[in-house]
């Protein structure tokens, strides 16, 4: 057999065969403390659960309409009018099976051999992987320690020329807990009015997670690029619901029609009793997603704050997302040694800065989506590890 030779461009998530890896050492009997992967650590909200299972008993066993049911996409169109005063026809909203499936379906509309798609490094490995599956070439967008990981309005535009086809944007962003605040993203939006045909992805998958009163600010909330702006979110991470695999994407009115074709031809349509749990999401109470907010605020604060006591560490406080990336040059070490390392000798997972680019180099993710107990646990570990050890 000869499968189709962009197969061997695609590229991997590292956080799953690291979860892979430390699934397997517990299962070995070893004690392991997960900073790896970035899911929250709390349960789906009993009424989203009580949703699903009433729209089960209820007879929600059908296809609906590729893009979801008329009453969630309504719903989703409600909550962005209310958090960010934007209009948004249900038309315009695909229900998709997870946040990857929206940045899938926008990078393969955009990218093919000869062309040019932006994203931010370091950045969500999907991104690369699946730009170089299209034969498009990737340019990567510095997000700098310096600028506390938000991204450059000015440096992104100096990278766009005529062969740019789609700029991917993320804030909050992953790896970094880094969030860019208004004024910069005006500045890019009245930047791009120089650059018409561009398309853009806005990753806002944590837009309901940032900290110390700081506003998320959407892209969609800017009429000028409306036309061209697709919006990606979902519920796995403000509800705790990764596995429910549960997204949508806003779509400006010239690609929508692809979008649902592409859901056609691809998976039908979203499992229909997790589309009623998204609903209960939407509409119920948000009292338990303020309490996973607040306690991921309390441990923000606490990994910050044991992370800036190593020596050689330095980590900038994050913003948004429950992610920190702490800068480990000064330690020695190579992030990707010291990551493996931490886990086979120490027993806590976390995730080489190289995995999210090359500008990763020099720096782990760690996720907080984990007890404060534990986390106080696993930086005691890696402390313990680095006064033992010398880099290799």
């Amino acid at each position: 057999m000869q499968p189709v030779a962009a197969l061997d461009r695609l590229g991997d998530e590292n956080a799953f065969a690291v979860l892979a890896r430390a699934t397997e050492l517990q299962q070995q009997g070893r004690s392991i403390i997960n900073l790896g992967i970035g899911q929250p650590d709390f349960r789906t909200p009993e009424h989203i659960v009580e949703a699903a299972v009433e729209a089960l008993r209820g007879g929600a066993h059908g296809y609906t309409q590729a893009g979801g049911v008329l009453p969630l996409r309504e719903a989703v169109a409600a909550d962005l009018f209310a958090r960010h005063g934007a209009s948004v026809s249900p038309d315009n909203i695909l229900v998709v099976p997870g946040g990857k499936v929206t940045m899938f379906m926008a990078i393969t509309m955009f990218g093919e051999p000869g062309t040019e798609i932006l994203y931010p490094d370091p950045g969500f490995p999907i991104y690369r992987s699946m730009i170089e599956y299209t034969g498009a070439t990737p340019i990567p967008v510095p997000i700098r320690e310096e600028n506390d990981f938000a991204f450059s309005a000015d440096e992104t535009l100096s990278l766009i020329n005529e062969r740019t086809r789609l700029l991917i944007l993320n804030s909050p962003a992953n790896p970094t807990g880094g969030v860019t605040q208004r004024d910069e993203i005006t500045k890019l939006v009245n930047g791009l009015e120089n650059h018409p045909n561009l398309a853009i992805l806005s990753d806002e998958i944590y837009a309901r997670m940032t900290y110390e009163g700081l506003p998320h600010t959407s892209l969609i909330e800017y009429p000028q690029i409306r036309e061209r702006l697709i919006l990606l979110n979902g519920w796995s991470k403000t509800w705790a619901m990764t596995g429910w695999r549960m997204g949508y994407g806003v779509w400006p009115d010239a690609l929508v029609d692809y979008a649902r074709k592409i859901a056609v031809n691809c998976w039908s349509c979203v499992n229909t009793a997790a589309q009623y749990a998204g609903l209960a999401a939407l509409n119920g109470p948000q009292d338990e997603v303020d309490a996973m907010m607040a306690a991921f605020d309390e441990r923000r604060q606490v990994i910050t704050e044991l992370l800036n006591q190593l020596p050689g560490v330095t980590c900038r406080t994050p913003l948004g997302a429950f992610y920190a990336f702490p800068n480990i040059t000064g330690t020695g070490w190579k992030s990707k040694a010291l990551a493996s390392a931490l886990l086979e000798e120490a027993g806590v997972a976390t995730i080489g800065g190289p995995d999210f680019g090359v500008l990763g180099d020099g720096y782990l993710r760690l996720s907080y989506a984990n007890s404060t107990q534990n986390i106080k646990e696993a930086i005691s570990r890696v402390e313990a590890f680095l006064s033992e050890h010398s880099p290799r």
